[in-house]
């Protein structure tokens, strides 16, 4: 017990990246709302940009984007993206956002995204082709996978809507025929279809339907955990040890950037990634202490772009050993 208390103790002191550091995983109450983080922005068309960010915590009101120091939109809390419309051609926009709960209480801004829409080009009135043979996978109770074919289109395809039953719930790129997505409910249906727009807005015809059930309860999460995860120690020069992670971050609708290591079954601390977060693979290592012979199993899980928890990776048990390195 003597070494796990004092690895908590190091592990709070010494981490770089740490969100939180408390040993039973709740959630503080009474503060302002976080600044949202995960923020993207991608041209939808010439004259719209598509913006999304990771649930900013569940006390969320709403949502307010600001364009530069304008607020163009405000979306309840329960939605992380919205399209800004009416914008120009060509330009560059800095998009950030901001979190309000119910008393009003406004967090403080996201780190700044920025987007180039397009050139407009010529007249065009072509929509892309419908894209096609749209399938799917369920992900456990709280997430599917989708993918399809990609549309074709005179002057290119610029991006994929995705709708459920008739509302759009996300936006990738023309690039991208494929696509995660969490937040949902256990043991219901959903009908998914795909549409396919070009530079100047043109929107294609929705795919054929894609009609998914989640499992019924709860589950570990498995499709949504970090994989080909890996943990192993080492032996400084100054006779401390340390731990060092590495894992595939899981794949999901938005980007991931917070992650819960737990050792010995128990929460140790969360960390998030500033800037870029890595995405095809994350590498993190911290201080252990100095305790020769210590054994540790080591896991980690990632909070998804909705606000809620993925499944833990597998778990790896290693050792502090004795001797140099």
């Amino acid at each position: 017990m003597r070494h796990v208390l004092a690895l908590r103790a190091a592990l709070c002191g010494t981490l770089a990246l740490v969100a939180s550091c408390g040993w039973s995983g709740g959630e503080e109450t009474g503060r302002l709302p976080g600044a949202p983080v995960g923020v993207t922005a991608a041209p939808g068309s010439a004259t719209s940009v598509h913006v999304m960010w990771n649930a900013a915590g569940r006390d969320v009101e709403v949502y307010e984007v600001y364009r530069g120091t304008t607020l163009v939109k405000e979306v309840p809390g329960s939605t992380h993206m919205v399209d800004v419309t009416r914008l120009r051609p060509s330009t560059l926009y800095v998009f950030t956002v901001r979190a309000r709960d119910a008393d009003g209480r406004l967090g403080p801004p996201s780190a700044e995204v920025r987007a180039t829409t397009p050139a407009a080009g010529k007249a065009d009135s072509a929509a892309p082709t419908p894209p096609g043979h749209p399938v799917g996978k369920v992900i456990g109770s709280r997430a599917v996978q989708l993918s399809w074919s990609a549309s074709s289109d005179d002057r290119g395809v610029l991006s994929y809507d995705i709708l459920q039953g008739g509302t759009k719930i996300h936006s990738v790129g023309g690039s991208q025929t494929a696509t995660v997505v969490t937040g949902l409910r256990p043991g219901t249906r959903y009908s998914f279809t795909v549409r396919a727009r070009d530079a100047a807005d043109n929107l294609s015809p929705a795919s054929g339907a894609v009609r998914l059930t989640t499992a019924p309860g709860t589950d570990d999460g498995r499709g949504t955990a970090p994989t080909d995860f890996r943990a192993s120690t080492r032996l400084a020069d100054d006779g401390a040890y340390y731990l060092d992670l590495s894992w595939v971050p899981p794949r999901a609708d938005g980007v991931v950037t917070e992650y819960q290591v737990q050792l010995d079954g128990r929460t140790a601390t969360s960390l998030v990634f500033g800037g870029e977060p890595p995405g095809d693979r994350a590498t993190y290592g911290f201080y252990v202490g100095r305790e020769a012979g210590v054994t540790l199993r080591v896991r980690i899980r990632a909070r998804l772009p909705d606000g809620t928890w993925g499944g833990f990776s597998a778990e790896r048990t290693v050792s502090t050993r004795g001797g140099r390195p």
